[in-house]
């Protein structure tokens, strides 16, 4: 079942997801998601095809981002981070406690949360640290960096 993988994943983030095994497609550790009309013209030896999901390598997998905004459409572990917090999130950086502003579901210590910006968009997500309650340190970080939208800028850079 192909889509074990894809359920396991989301399940990391309180989501449970429904995907159709037969619409999805495999090829080298990587998951894509077809639909009816395109099923068919999809043979063995392509190359992309349909909705990329994200790709398994080691035993590990590795979303991309049109699954975690789909994760994070269907409501799930969240945080919302102020604009500066967003900025420095999508330049690789951890996020500190003073930059969160909401979270949504079972946000708890050492449990993987989707990371949204003010306006609702997924910029990654993160492994929680601490701090996330009232009585967090305002300047201590609460959220570690895990995967963010400008990780593939700073790979055509080099860094």
């Amino acid at each position: 079942m192909k889509a074990k993988t894809i359920m396991d994943f989301a399940a990391q983030f309180g989501v449970r997801i429904a995907l159709n095994d037969s619409l999805l497609v495999t090829l080298n550790g990587r998951y894509f998601l077809l639909n009816d009309a395109l099923k068919p013209y999809v043979k063995e030896d392509f190359f992309y095809a349909g909705t990329f999901l994200g790709k398994a390598k080691g035993g590990k997998f590795f979303p991309s981002f049109i699954l975690l905004a789909m994760l994070a459409k269907a409501g799930g572990n969240s945080v919302v981070i102020d604009g500066k917090a967003a900025w420095l999130f999508i330049c690789g950086r951890d996020v500190f406690s003073k930059g969160i502003v909401r979270r949504f579901g079972s946000v708890r210590r050492n449990c993987n949360v989707l990371v949204l910006n003010e306006f609702g968009e997924c910029l990654g997500f993160g492994k929680v640290l601490a701090g996330l309650d009232a009585q967090g340190a305002k300047n201590e970080v609460a959220l570690q960096n895990v995967s963010d939208v400008g990780d593939f800028l700073r790979r055509e850079r080099g860094l």
